[in-house]
């Protein structure tokens, strides 16, 4: 019922503004109305149109930038805390860089350690086996020494010695033993 009656008084002024401005009707409107323009009517008119539109139009046109505005500082709330999200990130990302970066330090520290302490460990073991295989080397030898000795010895005992020289002192032993030894 309200918009047919607000409808009604936009329709009438419009129809009322309508009228044309030939020369009979201009005498017309001044016979009827007694004045010879129709400006302060047309003023009335569109301020009562002027009003009846704001009346119908603002609070939708409120409500539509109002609501747009609302969601503008929303979506800056939310670009404001996705940059603050990300700064929080960017100093966690940067703090745990800092963190491998000392501990990879550490690391190669350790790694330093304990590679100067196992080429200590390998340089010992190696004296160590080294005199190990001295002392063997020097039993061989000893060994090698007192086995050719005998060799020698059976040799010369047993090219020199005949059943017949089974009778032999020790002086002739000692001259065929220093003859083979020389």
């Amino acid at each position: 019922m309200k918009k047919i009656i607000l409808l009604s008084l936009l329709v009438v002024p419009a129809i009322l503004v309508a009228s044309g401005h030939i020369e009979s009707e201009t005498s017309r409107y001044f016979i009827q109305t007694g004045r010879e323009s129709d400006f302060w009517p047309r003023v009335i008119n569109f301020t009562i149109f002027a009003a009846l539109l704001y009346y119908l139009v603002a609070n939708p046109i409120k409500e539509f930038f109002k609501q747009r505005s609302e969601s503008i500082a929303s979506q800056l709330n939310e670009i404001e805390e996705k940059l603050q999200a990300a700064k929080n990130e960017k100093k966690e990302a940067q703090a745990r860089l800092a963190a491998s970066e000392k501990k990879a330090e550490e690391i190669l520290l350790d790694a330093k350690a304990e590679a100067v302490i196992l080429a200590e460990t390998i340089a010992i073991a190696n004296e160590n086996e080294l005199s190990v295989l001295e002392k063997q080397l020097e039993e061989k030898m000893t060994f090698e020494e007192r086995k050719s000795a005998r060799e020698v010895v059976d040799e010369v005992l047993s090219e020199n010695i005949t059943t017949d020289d089974i009778t032999l002192d020790e002086t002739k032993v000692v001259d065929i033993i220093s003859k083979k030894v020389a």
